[in-house]
């Protein structure tokens, strides 16, 4: 099947993600924002998970969260990207120091895809992801990914990003060309619909904008290809822009200065959803199961 000009390219993703581990950290200020008030969130829930999953968990900054926050569940690392992986166990063994090394195992650090998740079922009891889900060209097949692994009663919480993201950018290439330079992102009702979708019960969703600011243009660039956030669209264009392409996209960025500095707004996605006991047919007193129909709408 081909490609919709909108679809994430997958090894894309990886390989942007891979080369921007080194300079991930030093730019992932909205990462670590949205880790932080993810965070707070946690204590408004009653839940005591005993194994946790990280879905997309980078350079491990929310599992730390995570390991304070349950100090006695396991907490699984999971990313797309391996070099992201393995920053994370190098800087927890660091953190550990030569002793603690000795006395505790790794955490597991395990590499794959949201939607294809190498877990068995009903193994996890809580399924944590910050700023992932964007990366996937349909929550549907991750989401039932995570209603597999969750045990009954589990909770899956995330953050991911809603379709305003990065508007000043996409305004500033719109026409510009024919092809798509920024990366499209769902709308909150259809990854509402979605959890429904794949059987998550109470599923609770709001939304809120942040916005960065920056000196010039490409700083906002440049931050954005330290954090492996590339343009992985199938319908991006394949080649460089021109000298004059770029200065005419710099010229429209100006012109949304605001109190001296550029803005770029990012769309942060919340929500959170129970797996629910799974339905049991209705049983007349004899045993026999009750088939409910319902009568097709009449054309």
């Amino acid at each position: 099947m081909e490609a919709s000009l909108f679809d994430t390219e997958k090894q894309r993703v990886r390989a942007s993600f891979d080369r921007a581990a080194a300079s991930y950290d030093g730019a992932a200020v909205l990462q670590r924002e949205v880790s932080d008030r993810m965070a707070e969130r946690l204590s408004y829930i009653r839940h005591q998970p005993q194994r946790v999953l990280d879905a997309g968990s980078g350079t491990g900054y929310g599992a730390q969260q995570l390991r304070q926050h349950y100090a006695t569940a396991q907490v699984i690392e999971l990313d797309l990207a391996p070099r992201m992986l393995a920053l994370s166990r190098d800087k927890q063994r660091q953190e550990r120091g030569f002793f603690g090394r000795l006395l505790h195992k790794d955490p597991p650090l395990v590499c794959a895809d949201l939607e294809a998740l190498p877990l068995h079922s009903d193994c996890v009891d809580l399924v944590w992801s910050n700023l992932a889900i964007q990366w996937l060209n349909t929550p549907d097949t991750a989401f039932s990914e995570v209603q597999r692994v969750l045990r009954t009663g589990g909770l899956f919480m995330f953050a991911t990003l809603g379709p305003d993201t990065l508007m000043e950018l996409r305004q500033a290439f719109s026409g510009v060309d024919g092809h798509t330079h920024v990366n499209r992102f769902i709308d909150m009702h259809d990854i509402g619909d979605a959890l429904v979708r794949t059987g998550f019960a109470e599923p609770v969703m709001d939304m809120e904008k942040i916005v960065l600011t920056y000196e010039d243009v490409k700083s906002v660039m440049r931050d954005l290809k330290a954090i492996g956030a590339h343009n992985a669209m199938a319908g991006r264009g394949r080649g460089l822009m021109g000298k004059r392409a770029w200065q005419q996209i710099e010229q429209r960025y100006e012109s949304l200065r605001r109190d001296g500095r550029l803005p770029a707004t990012y769309e942060v996605i919340y929500g959170h959803a129970w797996k629910a006991e799974p339905k049991k047919p209705r049983a007349l007193a004899d045993g026999r199961q009750i088939i409910e129909f319902q009568p097709r709408p009449k054309a």
